[in-house]
């Protein structure tokens, strides 16, 4: 077996298995800090994205439904902080339910190791051998995986779940990301009307939101997968479409009112 192959071999879930059980060590590929990066990616487009957004509509609506510039930076400002912290409450909770739900599943999973270990070493044999596993290879490695519990549940709770454990700082840091994400979302189309008059502010927030909305399309695209053009002019599509209501619903109210 070459070097790489090596090397992939022992980032997979039976290679791991086999070193806690016991067997030949490597080193541990740093996988986990490309699942973080991606869960920092998510983290940033849900809080930037809506905060953005969400002000813009706000910023719409206000100047459609005929509100002064005090009413708006008002409006904005109150927005952009309730709405900011709301957010980093709802990463917070989202990623204690989510830890939630792996212990339950994992304690559930321990439950049934114990109460039925030879249903439970079929499971594994069955994922294996789908694997492309067969023979005395793949007794080896049933035999391997569940001579370890740890490493008999972790595989369960892998492979057959598609769980990965969510850790406390994984749950701080989703929080203080998206807090923040999101108030830096509501500052970009807002700051312009602390300084510029309300045409040239208006026109100026359009505009960075929608160049902000295309950069984060594309380096969406570009970190994880898809054409970074398409991925951009679609996410301004959206943002700037969503926006869009809270102007038509500004303008419903101001003409009803009226």
């Amino acid at each position: 077996m070459s070097e790489n192959s090596g090397g992939r071999a022992t980032s997979t879930r039976l290679g791991r298995a086999i070193r806690t059980a016991g067997g030949p060590t490597a080193p541990e590929p740093e996988h986990r800090e490309e699942h973080r990066q991606a869960n920092w990616l998510r983290d940033v487009i849900l809080g930037g994205q809506d905060g953005l957004v969400n002000i813009l509509g706000i910023i719409l609506g206000v100047i459609a439904g005929g509100g002064t510039q005090a009413v708006l930076l008002a409006a904005g400002f109150a927005a952009a902080i309730t709405e900011s912290i709301s957010m980093g409450a709802v990463g917070w909770t989202s990623a204690l339910a989510e830890r939630d739900y792996y212990t339950a599943e994992q304690a559930r999973e321990s439950a049934e190791i114990d109460a039925a270990p030879e249903a439970e070493r079929h499971e594994i044999r069955d994922i294996y051998a789908a694997k492309g596993f067969a023979g005395d290879l793949l007794e080896q490695v049933v035999d391997t995986i569940t001579a370890n519990r740890d490493a008999w549940l972790a595989t369960m709770m892998d492979e057959e779940l598609h769980l990965q454990p969510v850790e406390a700082p994984d749950i701080f840091r989703s929080a203080v990301v998206i807090t923040i994400a999101t108030l830096i979302g509501h500052l970009i189309p807002l700051l312009p009307f602390v300084w510029l008059s309300r045409t040239a502010a208006l026109i100026t927030a359009i505009a960075l939101s929608a160049l902000v909305l295309f950069g984060v399309g594309a380096y969406q695209a570009v970190t994880l997968v898809g054409d970074w053009r398409r991925k951009g002019v679609q996410m301004v599509v959206i943002g700037l479409s969503a926006a869009a209501i809270g102007f038509l619903i500004g303008r419903l109210f101001h003409t009803t009112v009226a």
